[in-house]
């Protein structure tokens, strides 16, 4: 098979969405903005789709691995759903179902790929969590929350001994352990399961309807234990009409991804994963990441893999970019085919987002939309999209076709509520969290403020203007947006840092935490303090008021803790969690006690 590299340039302009928009403006301030018009038709449940490609494009490719030997596995649709059918009449054999669960501890695989289509198939749910609850925590207190909420009827490891104290944590004599290796356990090896007949599995998938579970995604539990967010097949393939109607060009030829980022996660585990089965294309999983030793990885993919969208958070497009300045010939092969880039996570800089745009252009001739979007696990989670080129990075778009956006005043700025077919219906085992999550009027609260990019046109777009609950006010009364100061920060600081906590609450000027990045680490103590001084000098320059300028900062010199909540699973900090965390360092930072950094003048 060739590589997807040798296929021709795209050369025409990518068709995207032109929407419209109906508004209510209530007297209290809230506007309330939807799409007009409906979504197309489309496929009910995710087994309809997988039934649809097989039988449509059997032979062609849907999922792939490099393996030990560094060649391509692959595996095609009729493959694919072969498997899924012969594993989830095996699961379905071992008793698991709407109440027994399939519980995923490994990351992303082949064989994770399939037992999750084994489990949409059949309507048993399965919940892929996060290999750091079970690799990096040490007291595995979220994992044993998981497993007491779901109470799952087996687990999914790749290597047995590798999970052997996490396995421990939530042993129970009901819940069998599938291995790709079971050194030497007693756990089940997922290769016999593939021996089983499909019988069972066809018989389950005439009761799959779309009100059928797929699966449960946890919460980051930044804020106590991981909720379940309760995923349908209703939200998913609506969520995915709801693409397709904003990327128009995946209906062109189908879609090409080359992916890293974890399925636990929403973005990449229902929005990726899924965009490329229900439009038939292929999805190259990716053991690389934007980390040391595996962004070598990444880029040896794309120098034989040319996509046709490709997704990154802001510090992997950092690594990108670079790259693709300095080797022309993987630059060709990255925008032979595409049509749009993407990122999501976090804010990227503007300094990135420029380079992209001049090396898109520079390399296809044309603009090469570079995009992001705003959405939750509880949102499935596309919410709100952007397809208009921008020369600024941060604006994440408008609301999907089918959903009802509601902006609330709430402390100066624009609260973000959201209703629609692609909203869960709530978080399992868990009524109360329920309840608080919705309004009075079935609103799901995103807890996300918005800025719009026009006041006066909101069909421009809005802006990210941080989370409701992480913002906090100045002694002055003065409100804080602690995300687009962080931001704007980390932004300013050219690279010295690679986080950072804001402070002040209840303080008559802001300060800040700084968690170096490893450029800054390397350099001795006076030549860093000199640049960090320098660095929030521009940062302070840039502010244009009390809540926007960091007026004093000192080095956090111990990384957050990942058990006590002051990290998430996908790496973001917990600003409230660190804020009451280290509240003396904070003291000092307020006292003058220590090393204080002010900005150089």
């Amino acid at each position: 098979m060739t590589t997807i590299a040798n296929t021709p340039r795209r050369t025409e302009a990518p068709a995207f969405w032109e929407p419209t928009f109906d508004y209510e403006h209530r007297a209290d301030g809230t506007v309330l903005m939807r799409q007009t018009g409906d979504l197309p038709d489309h496929l009910p449940t995710l087994a309809d789709s997988l039934d649809h490609w097989a039988e449509c494009a059997l032979d062609r490719i849907w999922l792939a691995r490099r393996g030990d030997d560094g060649a391509w596995q692959r595996i095609t649709y009729a493959q694919g759903r072969d498997s899924a059918r012969r594993l989830g009449a095996a699961l379905l054999g071992m008793g698991l179902g709407a109440e027994r669960p399939l519980l995923v501890l490994s990351g992303n695989s082949l064989e994770h790929a399939l037992l999750g289509a084994a489990c949409f198939y059949t309507g048993i749910p399965y919940a892929p969590v996060s290999p750091a609850y079970s690799l990096v925590s040490q007291d595995h207190a979220k994992l044993r929350d998981i497993a007491a909420t779901l109470q799952p009827g087996a687990l999914f490891v790749e290597n047995a001994d590798d999970f052997a104290p996490a396995l421990a944590a939530i042993a129970d004599a009901e819940r069998q352990v599938i291995a790709l290796d079971p050194a030497g356990t007693d756990a089940l090896r997922y290769d016999a399961l593939l021996d089983t007949d499909p019988a069972l599995a066809d018989a389950a998938r005439a009761d799959v309807s779309p009100d059928t579970v797929v699966k449960y995604l946890f919460t980051s539990g930044s804020t106590g234990a991981p909720k379940a967010v309760i995923n349908t097949n209703r939200m998913i393939c609506t969520m995915q009409a709801m693409v397709r109607d904003c990327y128009r060009f995946l209906e062109d030829t189908p879609p090409v991804v080359l992916d890293w980022a974890p399925w636990n996660h929403t973005a990449a585990g229902n929005k990726v994963f899924f965009l490329v089965m229900t439009n038939g294309g292929t999805y190259y999983i990716d053991d690389g990441k934007p980390a040391r030793g595996k962004m070598e990885e990444t880029l040896r993919n794309l120098s034989e893999i040319s996509c046709t969208w490709y997704f990154n958070v802001p510090v992997g497009w950092d690594l990108l970019v670079d790259a693709l300045e300095d080797d022309p010939a993987l630059a060709e092969t990255f925008f032979a085919r595409l049509s749009m880039m993407f990122y999501a996570g976090a804010g990227m800089a503007q300094h990135t987002w420029d380079r992209l745009r001049t090396i898109a252009r520079r390399t296809t001739g044309r603009e090469v939309l570079l995009s992001s979007s705003l959405g939750a696990t509880e949102t499935a989670p596309f919410a709100l999209a952007c397809t208009d080129h921008q020369e600024k990075s941060g604006n994440v778009g408008v609301p999907a076709k089918g959903l009802t956006m509601k902006l609330v005043p709430n402390g100066g700025k624009l609260e973000l509520r959201l209703k629609g077919p692609t909203i869960t219906p709530g978080y399992y085992g868990d009524p109360a969290k329920t309840a608080e999550a919705f309004d009075e009027e079935g609103f799901y609260c995103m807890g996300d403020a918005l800025r719009p990019a026009d006041p006066e046109d909101f069909s421009k777009g809005f802006f990210f203007d941080g989370r409701v609950a992480e913002n906090f006010k100045l002694n002055t009364g003065t409100w804080v947006a602690v995300g687009s100061v962080r931001a704007s920060l980390v932004d300013a600081m050219g690279g010295l840092v690679r986080d950072a906590v804001i402070v002040g609450e209840n303080e008559a000027e802001l300060g800040a935490l700084l968690l170096l990045s490893d450029t800054a680490a390397a350099m001795d103590d006076a030549a860093r303090d000199a640049a960090l001084r320098a660095a929030l000098g521009e940062a302070a320059g840039r502010a244009t008021g009390s809540a926007t300028r960091i007026r004093r900062a000192a080095v956090l010199h111990d990384d957050p803790v990942f058990d006590k909540g002051e990290v998430t699973e996908k790496g973001s900090l917990n600003q409230r969690a660190l804020r009451a965390n280290r509240a003396e360092a904070i003291a000092d930072l307020y006292a003058g006690r220590g090393s204080v950094l002010t900005p150089a003048r």
